[in-house]
């Protein structure tokens, strides 16, 4: 059923996807699909939650076989761009197409991009610090915060300067601008 709900909310969104076109699709009656969903809103919310776990679980397995902060941040970089092409990365597309309806479906745990990210870039963070790549007067969750903002901006606005799709531009970026930041010693 979620399967059958995944492939009508990447052909029509939140808003035109019904609980009739879902339980067609999965090949069940209307009255089974609400046997296990309430309502629509429960099963879009059961299908984000889904993807969303897939998305992070194949990131972090492509960047712990990543050596270096800075090539895990490049990787992240490629990776969000993917993730708006890769269908498996639904949730993305929904969360910008449809906010709202994202929102009421995948609940407060789920709505937030940044909060999401940053949390996701934690370990990873932690990591760079005691392997001395950032510099340890760094707040981890300030510094892990910081990661996903820039990581959101290189991934979503190319500029005239730097072009997210490429590799080497991002890399250029990342280790002359976000690293230098990294190692400095924060102000108090």
């Amino acid at each position: 059923m979620l399967d059958a709900a995944e492939s009508l909310l990447a052909d029509k969104g939140i808003r035109a996807t019904t609980m009739q076109q879902v339980a067609d699709v999965a090949g069940v009656s209307r009255a089974w699909l609400y046997r296990h969903f309430p309502d629509k809103q429960t099963m879009v919310g059961a299908t984000i939650v889904r993807l969303n776990e897939t998305f992070w679980t194949n990131a972090r397995s492509e960047l712990d076989t990543i050596d270096g902060f800075a090539e895990q941040l490049i990787a992240g970089v490629r990776i969000g761009r993917g993730a708006y092409d890769d269908p498996g990365a639904l949730l993305l597309r929904l969360r910008t197409a449809e906010p709202d309806e994202f929102a009421a479906c995948a609940g407060a745990g789920v709505a937030g991009l940044v909060p999401d990210l940053a949390d996701f870039w934690r370990p990873y963070v932690e990591a760079a610090i005691r392997a001395g790549e950032v510099d340890s007067g760094h707040d981890v969750d300030t510094t892990s915060e910081w990661i996903a903002r820039i990581l959101i901006s290189l991934g979503t606005v190319p500029g005239a300067t730097i072009d997210p799709d490429d590799p080497r531009s991002v890399a250029v970026y990342i280790h002359n601008f976000v690293m230098p930041g990294l190692r400095a010693q924060p102000r108090a």
